[in-house]
């Protein structure tokens, strides 16, 4: 027997967590009591329930983790052998080679119409990163131009690796760390965070979107998770500084960007005003950003000094562009500063492409849905932008006006889950990858007080499969039926959810009508999910409707995920208290 603790409470907190812990993921067998495990993961890991330590089992869990997502990447990826504009993986490749072969001033400007860069500054230096290390392994990778549309399996393994270590640098010790965090708070037992850390590292949208498909999404999901983790830790100066490299390196890191407003000015108002707290974090927010800027300012700075401009005529005479004609209406062209304020508008009208609609491909959002019953492109896109913000400003208020007076740590995940849910179904230009940014917060939820019972089992791995579901037209498209299939139901299985098993959705004594009502509704969805991949694998739509498919998969979609932000929602207020009587809350902080 071990030696007593000496603190008398410690007995008692320990058992609490193994008891909130054990209970979400463990069954009672009839009889003796036995305590088995209630889904295929965790039987898998119940050899190590025994451990002290989770260093003990986290070596084993990034191993495995590591495994899968390298043979995920043994698949094709987006736009192989697909010319002329091939995919998202010659995108990211271009990226490479404009960074590394041309002027930091031509970077926004470069050949447009061929993968023109997109996305804030981080991304181009992470481009410019990877492409120098490429270089020295094989300069033509990335040779300007006589590189295009490469499909040496090299150069593959080379691409896969970049993700993968970048992933490994930034995604996985923020996921770490956040379980651990969030797992302590809620006083949830060591062995039960680390079955959440597998569920979370092994979500199968991340690994189909990032490791077969191709791009670097978890850069930036890893930058918000290590925000999110700051938070925890009370470490608000740190916090902001992660979440302006998120915004740095994908500017979809917005969705979240409510929230954080909102629980970092809640922090600086509640219980009492701090204002050297605000204006730290207003002056290293302030401070990351120009941070951030300053690469791409002085590389501009350099490029004017030594005479080189930044829209050169490489493919031919370029018309003017109307968005520097109305600039130079009211600056002075040959003053110094007219550079950086070109290359300033350049960046954001590139990252911020407003002319391009409110949608561009069929997404699972509530427009493309509105749209097959009202057509909205005939509408004037200042209406439609309008009327985008205000629904999504609608969406989104709600939840962080809770997070805003009720700044609590264990409301964070839901509280940005909700916020960006009402962001993808309402905002400006969602693409169908998009959906990873709710997803990637709701999923953190499995780490929390009872998140791998089977109420909340349930509603995370609904969205994560619906999810997956909806990303299928743009998988199939290049050929990615195969990795879709077995990462998604493996996931399903080792959750113990359908279509391999109705465990997260039957329960021990009598049952409670919101699990019945949640079981049908699932089972409505998860019914449809199958029906429509027979329907599409053997029925060809008709001749004047080719979209079809893909069409009720955008209303399914868009049906079930506002289910998920109504549920996010909901859950929110119930954890944030507000319904509560005062009577209760007091006795419940008593």
């Amino acid at each position: 027997m071990a030696a007593p603790s000496p603190s008398p409470h410690k007995p008692r907190r320990k058992a609490k967590r193994v008891g909130n812990g054990a209970s979400s993921i463990t069954s009672t067998e009839p009889g003796p009591l036995v305590r088995t495990p209630s889904f295929p993961l965790a039987a898998f890991l119940w050899p190590a329930r025994g451990s002290a330590s989770e260093w003990e089992l986290l070596p084993l869990i990034l191993m495995v983790v590591g495994l899968f997502r390298w043979a995920a990447g043994l698949w094709s990826y987006s736009g192989f052998e697909k010319p002329p504009m091939f995919g998202d993986y010659e995108a990211q490749r271009h990226w490479m080679e404009i960074t590394t072969q041309l002027p930091v001033s031509q970077w926004y400007f470069h050949d447009l119409q061929w993968w023109g860069l997109d996305y804030p500054p981080l991304t181009a230096y992470h481009s410019w990163l990877c492409g120098k290390i490429g270089s020295l392994i094989d300069p033509s990778w990335f040779a300007l131009y006589t590189s295009r549309g490469s499909h040496d399996p090299t150069l593959k393994i080379f691409m896969r690796a970049t993700v993968l270590v970048s992933e490994y640098l930034i995604y996985i010790p923020a996921v770490v760390v956040f379980v651990r965090r969030f797992s302590r708070l809620s006083s949830v037992a060591t062995w039960t965070s680390s079955v959440a850390l597998v569920a979370i590292l092994m979500q199968p949208a991340t690994i189909l979107i990032d490791h077969v498909h191709f791009q670097y999404n978890t850069v930036m999901l890893g930058f918000v998770t290590a925000s999110m983790s700051s938070m925890l830790a009370d470490r608000y100066l740190w916090s902001a500084i992660f979440f302006v490299a998120a915004l740095g390196f994908k500017q979809m890191a917005l969705y979240y960007a409510f929230s954080v407003f909102a629980y970092l000015l809640g922090s600086c108002l509640f219980p009492r005003i701090n204002i050297s707290r605000l204006l730290g974090i207003a002056a290293i927010t302030a401070a990351s950003f120009a941070i951030l800027l300053l690469p791409l300012v002085a590389g501009t700075l350099y490029d004017v000094k030594s005479g080189i401009d930044s829209r050169p005529d490489l493919d031919g005479p370029h018309p003017p562009l109307p968005l520097f004609q109305d600039l130079a209406a009211y600056l002075d062209t040959n003053a110094f500063y007219y550079p950086l304020v070109e290359q300033m508008v350049q960046m954001v009208h590139r990252v911020f492409p407003f002319a391009r609609g409110l949608f561009e491909d069929k997404v699972a959002n509530f427009w493309c849905a509105l749209n097959v019953v009202v057509k909205l492109k005939k509408y004037p896109s200042e209406l439609l932008q309008r009327g985008a913000l205000l629904a999504t400003l609608a969406s989104i208020i709600p939840p962080n006006l809770i997070l805003l007076f009720r700044p609590r740590k264990h409301l964070l995940p839901l509280a940005f889950a909700t916020t960006a849910w009402g962001f993808f179904l309402f905002s400006y230009q969602v693409h169908e990858k998009s959906v990873l940014l709710p997803l990637m917060p709701m999923t953190l939820l499995l780490a929390g007080s009872q998140g791998l019972a089977k109420s909340t089992r349930a509603w995370v791995g609904f969205a994560n499969i619906l999810g997956c579901w909806t990303m299928f037209p743009l998988l199939q498209r290049v050929d990615l039926r195969v990795p879709y299939a077995v990462l998604t139901l493996l996931w399903a299985y080792l959750l113990g959810l359908p279509p391999t098993s109705l465990s997260a959705y039957l329960r021990e004594g009598p049952p409670v009508w919101k699990e019945w009502l949640t079981f049908f509704i699932h089972g409505f969805f998860y019914l449809a999910m199958g029906l429509w991949h027979v329907l599409e694998a053997f029925l060809k739509p008709p001749p004047e409707k080719p979209d079809l498919w893909v069409v009720i998969n955008v209303g399914i979609g868009a049906a079930g995920f506002s289910l998920c932000y109504l549920w996010c929602l909901g859950s929110l207020i119930l954890e944030s208290e507000l319904l509560l009587p005062p009577r209760t809350k007091k006795a419940k902080t008593q």
